[in-house]
C-alpha cells in the first residue's frame, strides 16, 4: 500500500485522488490531506485529514516533515509553498519521502514569478512572448501603458507572482460606472482609475503591464519523467462558458516538445498559451497538475497516476490520447459527513 500525502490544495483534488486510486493497473493507495479549514472539499476523498498550522517558511517545511514522518508517508504531491519545499526537499530525501517537485529551485522560482520567467526564456525560440513591462510605481505603470498604447495593443496587467486569475485587469476606457454596479463584476477598468489606486503608494508589489492577447486560450497538459522527459502533452481548447475541446493541434505540441526539452520539467505541468494575431503567445507555466487537468484525462489518459509512476521511477509506456473530444463539467452534490 502506496501512502500519499496532498498538503493545502484546490477542491480538484478530490478527482485526482479518485483518479490515482482508480488506476488501471489496480495499484493499492491510501491517501493523507491537510488544509487549514478541515472542511474544504480538497479533503473528501481523502482516507485520513488533518488541519494545517498558519505558519511559512522553514516552519512550513518541517510542519509537512513532521507529517510525513508521523504517516509513513511514501509520495508527497505539494500545492502549497512548493518553493520552499523544493529548497528543503533533501529534508523529506531523509525519511524517504519522494516528493513531487521540481528540484530546480532556481527555474520553479522562475515559473511562479512570471516576469523572471519571461526573461529566462527571451532568445531561447521556444514560445513567443507578449510585449511587456515590469512596473511598480504608478509612473512607471503610466509609461508602459503608453508605449504599449503606442505599439498598438490592448492592455492589461497582472502581478508578477499570482495563481489563477488574481489580480488580473483589462484597460477598457470605454466603460460606463454606472452600467457597471448595474452589470456582472467585471475583470475590466479604465486607465484612469488603475493609475489613480496606484497613485495611492509610492511604490506597490510588482506588476507585470502586457499586451493584451484576446484570441483562443489553450491550457497544454503535460506529464514528464523525474529527468524531464515529455511523456505527453494534451492541449485543451478554452470555449464558450465551461465547454472545453481536447484538440490535437501540431504547433502547440511543438511548444510542448521544445519547453520539455530544453526546461526539464518534471513530472505534471502545465502550460497555458492564448492567440494574438494567429500567434500562440505564453501566459504561464504552473509546474503542478493545472486546475482542469481532470477535463484533459477525459482524453483516455490517467494523467495523475502517470505523474505517480514517473516519481516513482517506473517505466512507463507512452499513451495515446484520444482528440476531438468536446467536455464540460456541472456541480455534483456530496455528502460530507
Amino acid at each position: 500500500m502506496t501512502r500519499v500525502y496532498m498538503n493545502r490544495w484546490f477542491s480538484v483534488a478530490y478527482h485526482y485522488i479518485n483518479m490515482i486510486r482508480n488506476n488501471p493497473d489496480g495499484e493499492p493507495f491510501e491517501f493523507y490531506g491537510t488544509h487549514p479549514d478541515i472542511n474544504h472539499m480538497s479533503l473528501l476523498a481523502s482516507d485520513h485529514i488533518g488541519t494545517e498550522p498558519e505558519v511559512f517558511g522553514l516552519q512550513y517545511v518541517e510542519f509537512c516533515v513532521d507529517f510525513c514522518r508521523r504517516n509513513k508517508i511514501d509520495i508527497f504531491i505539494p500545492r502549497l509553498h512548493m518553493e520552499e519545499i523544493s529548497r528543503y526537499v533533501h529534508l523529506f530525501d531523509e525519511i524517504g519521502t519522494k516528493v513531487m517537485v521540481c528540484r530546480d529551485i532556481e527555474l520553479l522560482d522562475s515559473m511562479i514569478e512570471k516576469d523572471k520567467f519571461y526573461e529566462a526564456l527571451q532568445g531561447k525560440e521556444l514560445v513567443a512572448i507578449p510585449d511587456y513591462r515590469v512596473v511598480n510605481t504608478a509612473e512607471q505603470f503610466k509609461l508602459a501603458y503608453e508605449e504599449l498604447t503606442a505599439a498598438g495593443h490592448k492592455v492589461c496587467f497582472k502581478p508578477t507572482k499570482s495563481e489563477g486569475g488574481m489580480g488580473f485587469r483589462i484597460i477598457d476606457n470605454e466603460r460606463d460606472p454606472l452600467r457597471d454596479l448595474y452589470g456582472y463584476v467585471t475583470l475590466s477598468t479604465t486607465f484612469q482609475q488603475a493609475y489613480e489606486t496606484l497613485s495611492l503608494s509610492d511604490r506597490f508589489d510588482t506588476l507585470m503591464v502586457m499586451e493584451l492577447l484576446d484570441g483562443t486560450e489553450y491550457s497544454i497538459d503535460c506529464v514528464a519523467t523525474a529527468e524531464g522527459q515529455l511523456m505527453t502533452a494534451i492541449p485543451r481548447r478554452k470555449s464558450t462558458g465551461r465547454t472545453y475541446l481536447l484538440e490535437e493541434k501540431p504547433e502547440l505540441l511543438a511548444i510542448a516538445n521544445r519547453i520539455a526539452e530544453a526546461l526539464r520539467i518534471p513530472y505534471a505541468f502545465n502550460i497555458q498559451v492564448r492567440y494574438n494575431n494567429g500567434i500562440p503567445k505564453l501566459l504561464e507555466i504552473n509546474p503542478r497538475m493545472s486546475g482542469g487537468l481532470y477535463i484533459t484525462c477525459l482524453s483516455g489518459v490517467n494523467m495523475p497516476y502517470l505523474a505517480v509512476q514517473a516519481l516513482q521511477g517506473k517505466t512507463i509506456e507512452r499513451p495515446v490520447p484520444q482528440f476531438g473530444i468536446q467536455a464540460g463539467y456541472v456541480e455534483q452534490p456530496l455528502i460530507m459527513k
